[in-house]
């Protein structure tokens, strides 16, 4: 496949079934689009997240800060050579998404977006096929379900598994419940990457809010379409075992190698993040 060119699949007639985007109930990925500052979102959508910022005003620096993250650790992950990027549970690739950021260091980038969502394929597709550029795919596909997505052609066709590729796992893994087997998901991804991979992940955490906000959280998102598992510092250490994670190491999100002045308050946001790498 040539640099530049666009993944893009359609069903055998060219055209796409209609999707029902269930625009009446909220949406995690609409609602992590409104606190971006995105227009992917509907009044459902708005009125949830609004209704999580008068929990707390976390919701949105979390948000953010997340956001930044993710580029901060695409670039510096790209600099270190890696150029495939398996990013699974994306939610709606807006602006500064990981084939925008890793295209700024390595043009020949190739970006593997997964959801099982069909919200986040419509929406993402759609914006990829209006930027005609690139080489990034969406591809449908559960989190829960790692064997799938190894075995996915799709996913094949656009990785090359004897070579390094950076998993990414932002903001994702909060909304599986322990039941789902979170840890055991991420080990079976990180066993069938090449050494020199990374693991690229953050988490919600609800360590430095109260008992009242945590369950606050938790019932508002139990009314949207996933629920919301914040998870302590050291039940977010454990996606890493097996890797050696790189400086500062698992760190509340704004600190992961900071590009700017820190704020009063960044060493208790309501998420952690690292970058992990497979020996």
């Amino acid at each position: 496949m040539s640099q530049g060119q666009q993944w893009m699949h359609a069903d055998e007639d060219g055209v796409r079934p209609p999707t029902d985007l269930r625009t009446d109930i909220p949406h995690p990925a609409r609602m992590y689009d409104y606190f971006l500052g995105g227009k992917d979102n509907f009044p459902a959508d708005r009125e949830a997240a609004e209704q999580a910022l008068r929990i707390s005003p976390e919701f949105r620096t979390g948000a953010l800060a997340n956001r930044a993250f993710l580029q901060r650790a695409v670039r510096h992950v790209a600099r270190e050579g890696v150029r495939q990027f398996l990013d699974i549970g994306t939610g709606i690739p807006t602006a500064g998404s990981t084939h925008q950021i890793a295209a700024e260091v390595a043009p020949d980038v190739r970006v593997a977006y997964l959801d099982n969502d069909p919200i986040v394929l419509v929406h993402g597709r759609a914006l990829l096929a209006a930027a005609g550029r690139g080489n990034a795919t969406v591809i449908q596909a559960d989190l829960r379900d790692p064997e799938k997505i190894l075995a996915d052609e799709e996913v094949r066709a656009v990785l090359d598994f004897d070579r390094p590729i950076a998993l990414m796992l932002v903001s994702v893994l909060h909304f599986l419940g322990d039941d789902q087997d979170p840890v055991g998901i991420v080990r079976r991804l990180t066993e069938a990457l090449p050494s020199g991979s990374r693991l690229v992940l953050s988490h919600a955490t609800g360590d430095f809010a109260t008992p009242e906000q945590v369950d606050r959280a938790r019932a508002l998102y139990a009314n949207s379409t996933a629920p919301l598992v914040p998870r302590t510092r050291e039940q977010v250490a454990a996606f890493f075992e097996g890797l050696d994670l790189e400086e500062p190491g698992l760190v509340t999100t704004p600190l992961w190698r900071p590009d700017g002045p820190l704020q009063d308050g960044d060493d208790r946001a309501p998420g952690y993040a690292a970058v992990g790498v497979k020996p």
